[in-house]
């Protein structure tokens, strides 16, 4: 997949495309279900598969004052997408003097003129333009002026939820991380590095990490089942943990911390660099004061039970995966 980080490095000779134009932010199943379409419609068109995306996101830019905690970064999104059989990504840089492009300039700029578009395929809820001012309608009468046709989608409904970004963020909010894996399809994670100054050096020897402050959205204050990824690639090693997020108010203390205490953990290469992905697959309980440290000791004993029998029926579920779920 070609990452385009400006209309400027679209190739003139770059052919005809099949386009898809959003957000996509927790690449959820909602935005899978189109660029499959996508992807299948360009494979049967000898066409290419191009996905438009607005970096950083709109909302940002338009509402600085009440920045929007994002579910996927732009690397994670980027690293999702390149699983989707996607031709290219193009990043069109998001600025207040770009938010007030016409709708009529969009088409004609970015999709007639820079990507040669011959079908663009979008959500029956998608608006784009200044100030939002243009749907699905206006997309259907300009693209009959710029040679492309525009195909709309219904938005995914599972069960009763139509999956959207602003539905998993409030899931993810809550807490709720079944109703975000659900929507997803597959389970919520941040990407992070160790917090700086905890002593971490070449060999860490102590079974708990704490992630290094992160700016992009987190569930609710609590205690979670988690694994966390230690590192990449082949040298990569996963524990099984359970990690608390809030405030540790049993110490009297108002400092923030994503805390993980690692399950059959061993002594691990580790600096304040080392990349960590933490993904969170059950809230345990929410974040309390407990009357003494001692309390809370025991507390984390029954938290870790809990976990140590969550992940025994994960993997015995791996094994016979026709067995019926825990509800524990």
């Amino acid at each position: 997949m070609i990452v385009f980080r400006s209309l400027a490095e679209v190739p003139a000779d770059f052919g005809l495309t099949i386009v898809t134009i959003g957000n996509f932010d927790g690449v959820h199943c909602g935005h899978r279900t189109v660029i499959s379409e996508v992807v299948a419609r360009a494979r049967a068109k000898g066409a290419k598969a191009v996905l438009v995306t607005l970096d950083p996101h709109p909302a940002r830019v338009l509402r600085p004052e009440s920045p929007l905690r994002l579910i996927t970064p732009l690397p994670v999104k980027l690293e999702l997408l390149k699983s989707t059989g996607l031709d290219a990504v193009l990043l069109l840089p998001f600025t207040q003097e770009f938010s007030r492009t016409s709708p009529r300039a969009f088409c004609e700029t970015v999709l007639r003129d820079a990507l040669h578009a011959t079908e663009v395929h979008e959500g029956e809820n998608f608006r784009f333009g200044y100030g939002a001012e243009a749907d699905m309608h206006s997309l259907e009468s300009l693209g009959a002026e710029c040679c492309f046709t525009a195909h709309t989608f219904a938005p995914l409904t599972l069960g009763r939820q139509t999956v959207s970004s602003s539905r998993i963020r409030a899931v993810i909010a809550a807490g709720d991380m079944s109703a975000a894996r659900h929507m997803l399809g597959r389970p919520f994670s941040v990407d992070s590095t160790p917090a700086r100054g905890r002593g971490y050096g070449t060999q860490y020897a102590v079974p708990t990490i704490n992630l290094a402050p992160y700016a992009d959205l987190l569930p609710a204050n609590g205690v979670y089942v988690t694994d966390l990824r230690v590192g990449t690639g082949a040298s990569a090693v996963t524990f099984e943990g359970v990690t608390n997020i809030g405030n540790r108010p049993t110490f009297g203390e108002d400092s923030f911390a994503v805390e993980t205490y690692l399950l059959r953990f061993h002594p691990i290469a580790l600096d304040e660099a080392t990349p960590l992905r933490m993904t969170f697959y059950k809230r345990l309980r929410e974040e309390r004061k407990w009357p003494s440290p001692e309390a809370l000791k025991v507390q984390i004993g029954k938290d870790v039970a809990r976990a140590e029998r969550w992940f025994h029926l994960r993997r015995k579920l791996a094994k016979n995966p026709g067995a019926p779920p825990s509800r524990s």
